[in-house]
């Protein structure tokens, strides 16, 4: 019945153990995977009627399919809580932006890169507290920051020195833009293409960005499988290589405003090994 359609459903139930080298037979059979997304797009993107796109699940679906898996089924998830659910064998992948770092590369097996992006701030115009990056957040005791739960904006925030009482755990780009617009935060961040995204789909003239963010870094995500599943991120790799080769990687990430030749131009090994 899901064979063909990417329906947004909640997966409480994990599946019975296999060994690594038969998950994607099991998936095969089936006949669909279980992914855990955000939804941010250009990222991730959930229709009203279900329907899963952005350019990380669009990736997943071409490669699932290449793989003989008809599709995925998507879960929405917070990014905090997306590494300990694919764990739980909640999800059998993680297609959501998930950046690649050297703590989550120790705790799932990445693919090689897929999506790379820098970080925005969204903010009042004018830029009244002349915010261009995280350490000027901190430096001002009046500033407030809201970021996704669990997410690379939070973490970048609270190391430049922001205070764990400024620093705003935002479920959604909605309840972010809604609480900046209310003045209960000062600045909210996401990955560039995300905030230049929801701010062009508000069209409110008194919102402006910041982008990239100084002194932030420029990241990667790629498709994160469980330990002890690599051989299916393996399948997966030689597929996206494929992918990649052909130029149908680009054809399906460049509408999004994605580059290419941004993820072709480092490595999975190269990412998490970064400080």
């Amino acid at each position: 019945m899901l064979v063909g359609t990417a329906t947004l459903m909640a997966v409480f139930a994990g599946p019975p153990a296999f060994a690594a080298d038969g998950k994607l037979e099991q998936l095969k059979t089936q006949g669909f995977a279980r992914v855990a997304i955000a939804n941010e797009p250009p990222f991730t993107a959930v229709a009203a009627d279900g329907k899963v796109s952005g350019a990380a699940p669009d990736v997943a679906r071409e490669i699932f399919k290449r793989l003989g898996v008809a599709d995925i089924v998507a879960s929405i998830s917070e990014y905090g809580a997306m590494i300990p659910g694919l764990q739980a064998g909640r999800h059998d992948v993680i297609t959501a932006g998930l950046f690649m770092k050297p703590e989550r590369c120790a705790a799932v097996a990445y693919s090689q890169p897929i999506l790379c992006d820098a970080e925005a701030f969204a903010l009042k115009k004018g830029n009244p507290l002349k915010l261009q990056s995280y350490k000027d957040i901190a430096d001002n005791p009046d500033a407030k920051i809201g970021a996704p739960g669990g997410g690379t904006e939070e973490k970048l925030a609270l190391e430049a020195g922001v205070p764990r009482d400024r620093v705003i755990v935002v479920p959604d780009g909605q309840s972010g833009l809604k609480m900046l617009q209310d003045g209960r935060i000062d600045a909210y961040s996401l990955p560039v293409l995300s905030i230049n995204d929801l701010v062009s789909k508000a069209k409110d003239p008194e919102i402006e960005v910041v982008a990239p963010v100084q002194g932030a870094p420029v990241y990667c995500d790629g498709a994160a499988f469980k330990k002890g599943d690599e051989a299916l991120r393996d399948a997966f790799d030689v597929e996206l290589a494929k992918l990649k080769e052909s130029g149908d990687f680009a054809k399906i990430i460049e509408p999004y405003g994605f580059s290419a030749k941004a993820a072709m131009s480092t490595t999975r090994e190269k990412l998490c090994a970064a400080k």
